[in-house]
C-alpha cells in the first residue's frame, strides 16, 4: 500500500463538474492522523506505519495505550489503525507532523474501506434475494421460507455456507476505484464520487487504489 490515512465519513451530497453535469461525492474528514508507530522488516517482519485519527482525553486511554503514545511523543487518540507499505514511505510528512488530505490529489484513484450498517437478523430473502413460493393452492404459511437444505439420507447434513437467514451487515466493506473529485486542504475534507460504506460518523480508510481501473 503506497499511501492512505483514516477519516470520518459525514454524510453525501453533490457537487458539478465543469460542463454542469452532477456529481454525487461522500463527504469524509481524513485526518489530521498523527503517526504513532512505524513498523519495519527487521524489527517487526513487515513495513507499515501506524495512524492515529480524532483525538481524545488522556485520562481516558489505559495504560498501555498511554504508554505506546508516549514513547510516539503523540497526543491520545481514539482509533489506530495500520497502512502496509510496498517501499518507502515517502509520502509521510517530516518533523512528526501528522498526516493530512494534502497526501492525495484531485482526480486520484482510491479504495474506501469501512463498516457497513449492521440490519440485525434477516431472513433469506432480504439477505440473500431469494424468491418467495407460491402463495396460493395451499402452499401453506411458509411463503419467505429458504426452502429445501440439500439432500435427504446422503451426506445427512447442511453444506457449510449454506445460504440461509443471519446476521445482515456490519462487515468490513472495500470499495474500490473511486476518483477524488475535490479536496479541501483547510479543512481536511475530501470529496470521494459515489457512495462509501457505512453509517454517518462512521471510521473509513482511503488508501491509493490497488486496481486503479479508471475510477467509478
Amino acid at each position: 500500500m503506497s499511501k492512505g490515512i483514516i477519516g470520518k465519513k459525514l454524510g453525501m451530497t453533490q457537487l458539478f463538474d465543469p460542463s454542469g453535469n452532477v456529481i454525487p461525492v461522500t463527504v469524509v474528514q481524513a485526518g489530521p492522523c498523527p503517526v504513532t508507530q512505524i513498523k519495519t522488516l527487521e524489527n517487526d517482519g513487515y513495513d507499515a506505519v501506524q495512524l492515529g485519527f480524532e483525538f481524545m482525553k488522556a485520562t481516558r486511554v489505559k495504560k498501555p495505550q498511554a504508554g505506546h503514545f508516549k514513547k510516539a511523543d503523540v497526543a491520545a487518540t481514539k482509533t489506530l489503525r495500520e497502512f502496509r507499505l510496498n517501499g518507502a514511505a515517502n509520502w509521510l510528512p517530516e518533523d512528526g507532523k501528522p498526516v493530512t488530505a494534502e497526501i492525495f490529489e484531485t482526480g486520484e484513484i482510491v479504495d474506501v474501506t469501512g463498516t457497513s450498517k449492521g440490519k440485525g437478523t434477516a431472513g433469506a430473502i432480504k439477505r440473500w434475494n431469494f424468491s418467495r413460493i407460491k402463495e396460493t393452492h395451499g402452499s401453506g404459511p411458509v411463503h419467505r421460507h429458504a426452502g429445501s437444505m440439500g439432500a435427504c439420507s446422503d451426506p445427512s447434513r447442511v453444506f457449510k455456507g449454506k445460504k440461509n437467514a443471519g446476521r445482515m451487515g456490519n462487515e468490513r466493506v472495500t470499495i474500490q476505484n473511486l476518483t477524488i473529485v475535490k479536496i479541501d486542504s483547510e479543512h481536511n475534507l475530501i470529496a470521494v464520487k459515489g457512495a462509501v460504506p457505512g453509517p454517518k460518523n462512521g471510521v473509513v480508510l482511503i488508501r491509493a487504489a490497488i486496481k486503479k481501473g479508471g475510477g467509478k
